[in-house]
């Protein structure tokens, strides 16, 4: 295991391309990944946990997992602090080659989205009230991303579409990008509302069927 920081002086795409390269064969824990990342690496953190909601690769027990990680991230911004992670999702096992795939899948959105992501309207990306702000939508996407319902297209990508929108936007201090992210969680609110509408409608049919 390298003890190098991959955080510290290189793009997104090179941070992770580079973690890619250094994750160990045998399995990952999220420690592992914060140790490589280095200390400047919570909303990198959470940008790398969105990444298998952006590729068709299957991981057991992500969405619980690293929506919760997230949800501790969007809280520590609620509250100007720094995260407490649980030490039993920190030690928690993940496969080495899904992970990999998952970050070769993802390396193209990333690519993507740094290259038209750059410093313009900051005052969106910075300050107590912002970082509350951007914090509590990260909290609402990470509920959302946490729902067990991974068998309903898109439920977990639109939310995840928002967190990495969110901090990427935040670590460029691109207040588009934030926007975007906001934006993003609306829909996937909207989204999630309708679902719930369409399956309370059809448990209602069911009932009076069952009763009738």
């Amino acid at each position: 295991m390298h003890k190098e920081s991959f955080a510290s002086d290189k793009t997104l795409r090179e941070t992770f391309s580079s973690l890619q390269n250094a994750l160990p064969d045998r399995g990952v824990t999220l420690s592992m990944v914060l140790e490589l990342l280095g200390k400047k690496s919570f909303l990198i953190l959470a940008t790398f946990l969105t990444l298998p909601f952006l590729a068709p690769v299957s991981i057991p027990g992500a969405s619980t997992v690293f929506g919760a990680i997230i949800l501790l991230i969007g809280m520590s911004l609620v509250f100007n602090r720094s995260p407490w992670l649980p030490e039993r999702f920190m030690i928690h096992i993940f496969p080495t080659d899904k992970l990999r795939i998952c970050i070769s899948q993802s390396l193209i959105w990333i690519q993507r989205l740094e290259k038209i992501s750059h410093r313009r309207m900051s005052f969106l990306c910075h300050g107590p009230l912002v970082g509350r702000v951007i914090g509590l939508s990260m909290v609402v996407a990470s509920l959302l991303l946490m729902a067990p319902l991974a068998f309903i297209p898109f439920s977990n990508t639109l939310p995840a579409l928002s967190i990495l929108l969110l901090s990427i936007g935040v670590l460029q201090q691109d207040g588009i990008f934030v926007a975007v992210g906001h934006l993003f969680l609306g829909v996937a609110s909207a989204y999630f509302t309708i679902i719930a509408f369409v399956g309370a409608n059809a448990f209602n049919m069911a009932v009076d069927m069952v009763l009738k």
